[in-house]
């Protein structure tokens, strides 16, 4: 759900991994309109929007398929655009997210620069109706993710440019255009030639280059000039109706951006968002890690709060460990691993606003952090997960668990019990464990630890998780460090009681 239209795309995967569409539809529902001049949509988009996502609903249901749902700024910048989130997934049963601007941004990188060459470098620009998403990649991977408030229906109704456009009128558009992308940095080490995925840009660069699918700087300029001084009614023999009214603010920000970033060229490409998101279910599907960018953007943040990112990387690390060498007694799916990789990068972040209970700090601001590749569930369960890194047992009937089913609460009660041993592994936060080896027995866990310096205050720890750790997996967990005797380890259990 953009800000000028509605799109579905629905796709199955075939066995050499390739993607064959099976139904395709885009509906100029234009719920951004009146959203960026009034703060909110208008009781007679939310019925046009809901009338068409029911209907994609009972498409998507008819072919059985696994659904996400993604809005965009309109939603995103709307005052009741979370009540309009809940009413879709009420009454059009879809799952509609909004998704923070660096999310977009990392799905339409997916989707443009999927099959790119590991090593190839790319630059993707996407105008969308509220925002203009650009994007720098190595191969698949996003490198830069920049969403700038600045679209084509948002500068259309700031300036009322859907009718004649004057020649002052143009200079203000190109004025407060490039103002917005003055946050956008100036690196010279870009590529000067960009994909571009919108349909605002594929009309441009067509009109621009006559239908050709490339367009240079001095081109998209002189379209500009252009389709401003051409009259509204000669604009809708060229364009579709809806595109004729947003086309000319569309080529101020293509002129603009390419201006700003010093590109030569543009191309059009007919792969874009709704590609990104199907690459993406396809990649949780098969149990992976959504994106590597998901555990960059979660140690930027942890840098950001100024955590000891030693110790928050040395427990992510152990966390995932154990959870791939757990499997057999945690039943839980691959997909739940990057969730713990988050929690575990983050469990401390709350520590910048209170070191006294900053698990509930963490949890809040993993809640409203803008985490790439998690939808908003997902976040809330790391954010959960982080939460119940200390202090609090994660009970089912626990306050901090309201709001979750039981499969949800199992799964932050099983992640957030394994962070807490490998916190407990870190303890004197010296990163002295190197590696872990674990063997799972009947009703036992063994942990044998290598590492450089003395284990004792790590070990006490582990022992003070111990009991948990039995309640939530029916195992009890040992830990024996590097020269430890199981008559030492018996001996420690006689001393607390712990793992009995």
């Amino acid at each position: 759900m953009g800000s000028n239209a509605v799109r579905l795309k629905v796709a199955r995967l075939l066995p050499d991994a390739s993607l064959e569409t099976l139904h395709e539809e885009r509906d100029p529902v234009r719920p951004g309109e009146s959203v960026f001049t009034t703060g909110r949509l208008d009781d007679g988009v939310v019925e046009r929007l809901l009338s068409t996502l029911r209907r994609y609903g009972a498409l998507c249901r008819r072919y059985q398929a696994r659904v996400r749902a993604v809005a965009t700024s309109a939603l995103r910048e709307a005052s009741n655009g979370a009540e309009i989130a809940r009413r879709v997934r009420e009454r059009a049963a879809v799952p509609l997210e909004v998704i923070s601007g660096r999310e977009e941004a990392r799905l339409i990188c997916l989707g443009v620069m999927h099959g790119s060459a590991a090593n190839a470098r790319g630059t993707v620009i996407d105008i969308g109706g509220g925002s203009t998403e650009v994007i720098t990649a190595l191969g698949e991977q996003p490198k830069g993710l920049w969403s700038v408030p600045i679209g084509a229906v948002r500068l259309t109704d700031v300036f009322s440019s859907a009718g004649t456009v004057t020649a002052r009128k143009l200079s203000l558009m190109r004025a407060f255009t490039r103002e917005a992308f003055d946050s956008l940095p100036r690196d010279r080490t870009l590529s000067t030639h960009a994909l571009g995925s919108s349909g605002t840009i594929n009309a441009l660069v067509g009109y621009a280059a006559g239908q050709g699918k490339s367009a240079t700087r001095e081109e998209v300029a002189q379209a500009a000039e252009e389709l401003a001084a051409m009259p509204p009614h000669e604009r809708r023999q060229r364009f579709d109706a809806r595109r004729a009214e947003i086309v000319v603010a569309g080529a101020v920000i293509l002129d603009c951006v390419m201006h700003h970033l010093r590109l030569n060229t543009v191309h059009g490409v007919n792969r874009g968002l709704r590609d990104g998101v199907l690459l993406d279910l396809v990649r949780r599907s098969k149990g992976g890690p959504a994106d590597e960018s998901l555990a960059d953007a979660a140690m930027s943040m942890a840098r950001r709060f100024d955590v000891d990112t030693r110790h928050s990387g040395q427990v992510a690390r152990l966390a995932l460990e154990l959870f791939d060498r757990m499997v057999a007694i945690h039943k839980l799916p691959a997909a739940a691993r990057p969730l713990l990789e988050v929690a575990a990068l983050l469990h401390d972040v709350g520590s910048a606003v209170s070191t006294q209970g900053h698990h509930k700090h963490s949890c809040y601001l993993i809640q409203n952090a803008d985490l790439p590749v998690l939808s908003v569930r997902e976040r809330d369960l790391c954010a959960r997960v982080a939460r119940y890194h200390r202090r609090s047992a994660p009970e089912l009937a626990h306050a901090g668990m309201d709001g979750l089913n039981r499969r949800e609460s199992l799964l932050v009660r099983k992640l957030s019990t394994i962070l807490r041993i490998a916190d407990a592994l870190d303890r004197s936060h010296h990163q002295v464990v190197g590696s872990i080896a674990v063997s799972i027995q009947p009703r036992l866990v063994s942990v044998h630890l290598r590492h450089k310096d003395p284990v004792d205050l790590e070990l006490w720890d582990v022992e003070r998780e111990a009991m948990l750790f039995r309640k939530v997996f029916a195992h009890r967990i040992e830990v024996h460090p590097a020269g430890g005797s199981r008559k030492a380890a018996a001996a420690r259990r006689g001393r607390t009681g712990a793992w009995t």
